[in-house]
């Protein structure tokens, strides 16, 4: 069940306008400037955008593959444990982080 940074790589930059970079000493995804996810330095841990109300009930349901760290508490990301997401579901984030960061334009085309 584990997915690999190369996964959720491949999963991102599928969608328009998704591009890679580096910050903190590892791997970043973004749209325009505007931040997608990230790798965390441990390799098994994902940032990843994400509306609070969504945030909340994935916590909640699946709690062994999504959480948070104080740091993170009052931003709209929720840390995704690589190890225990199922690929499906974090298709489905990403595509969902991605709607929330990019253009209308982008998004309609």
């Amino acid at each position: 069940m584990a997915v690999s940074f190369n996964k959720v790589r491949q999963l991102a930059l599928a969608l328009p306008n998704v591009s890679e970079g580096r910050v903190y000493g590892g791997p970043f995804l973004h749209v325009g400037r505007k931040f997608l996810g990230r790798l965390r330095e441990d390799g098994e841990t994902l940032v990843l955008k994400i509306d609070l109300a969504e945030r909340a009930r994935m916590l909640e349901k699946a709690p062994d593959a999504f959480f948070l760290t104080d740091h993170y508490r009052a931003y709209p990301y929720v840390l995704v444990n690589l190890l225990a997401v199922e690929s499906a579901v974090l298709r489905r984030l990403i595509e969902h982080a991605w709607r929330m960061v990019a253009s209308k334009r982008t998004i309609s085309a």
